[in-house]
């Protein structure tokens, strides 16, 4: 089946605008256009495709199935022309862009390391670093807005239609500032119920290891909670607090060799979640996101073997 050629360029973006804003009159505002004009190229779009792409309501619009595999399509294929008009501009083609989807399990650690040693090699990239909960960002990446997402995100129902691939497995640990109550004489795991808890916010990925973690403990989780999957916001109330961090260990690892934080010692370690790339398969990989698998390869096996960090 030949592509109909009366399909543009205009009602593709006009489709992936709706999509993401959710509304015809956002998309129109983004777009800088009439509200009438955005209905009017969404529905050429789906007379020459011969489905309805949306479902309407009197809230605004979603992707109705049809929609949905579209645009596994659509916003790869815009953002790879975008590629190719840029790579074209008057000097723009000698650097190199990558935009990274970055969860909180890998921030503080493994994603520095990586952007050092991408830098160290190109002297002109450009890193754009999105951080955020893994449903957010493999969304971005089903559109083409970002190149690869790294971190735990397999148990994500956002994953389905995207690769995976596993570099290494972290755990998760409990962690305290230095002088805390419970560290003064035997644990008790009972009085960890006394404290607050930080913890990843519910229905992400890592909220499930961490749950698991305290029913292997056998404890339930105290009623005060601070759930957040900001890294900088857990640490300093856990330095500044008697409360609880149940954290991944990458994101812990320098504050407890540099003792700003004391690991609680309960006998158990929860298994690990596997920390990967994820890269959408209907998307031409950039150079640089292929120089960036590269180098995380090369940091999933020195985890791997015990030699970083």
């Amino acid at each position: 089946m030949n592509i109909d050629t009366r399909i543009k360029f205009r009602h593709l973006v006009c489709f992936l605008e709706v999509a993401r804003q959710g509304t015809l009159a956002r998309a129109a505002d983004r777009l800088a256009v009439s509200q009438p004009a955005i209905s009017k190229t969404l529905k050429e779009l789906e007379e020459l495709l011969g489905t309805s792409l949306f479902a309407r309501s009197k809230s605004g619009v979603t992707l109705s199935e049809a929609g949905v595999a579209f645009m596994r399509y659509a916003g790869p294929c815009v953002q790879a022309l975008r590629d190719g008009v840029d790579s074209l501009r008057s000097g723009e083609h000698e650097s190199a862009s990558l935009r990274l989807g970055v969860l909180s399990t890998v921030e503080s650690l493994l994603v520095p390391e990586v952007v050092r040693r991408l830098h160290a090699r190109h002297p002109t990239l450009v890193a754009s670093v999105v951080t955020g909960p893994s449903a957010f960002l493999l969304s971005q990446l089903h559109l083409g807005e970002l190149d690869l997402v790294v971190g735990r995100m397999t148990d994500s129902p956002q994953i389905q239609g995207l690769l995976f691939e596993h570099l290494y497995s972290e755990s998760m640990t409990l962690v305290v500032r230095p002088g805390h109550p419970l560290l003064e004489g035997p644990l008790q795991r009972e009085r960890l119920q006394d404290h607050p808890l930080v913890l990843p916010l519910a229905g992400t990925t890592i909220r499930k290891y961490a749950d698991a973690f305290f029913v292997q403990c056998g404890i339930s989780q105290p009623r005060q909670r601070l759930e957040t999957l900001s890294v900088a916001l857990s640490r300093r109330y856990v330095q500044t607090s008697e409360a609880i961090w149940i954290a991944p260990t990458d994101a812990v690892r320098l504050d407890l060799q540099r003792g700003e934080l004391v690991e609680l010692q309960l006998g158990i370690r929860e298994p690990g979640g596997s920390v990967g790339i994820c890269s959408n398969a209907a998307l031409p990989l950039p150079l640089a996101a292929h120089w960036c698998v590269e180098v995380l390869r090369e940091l999933g096996q020195a985890y791997r073997e015990g030699q970083y960090p």
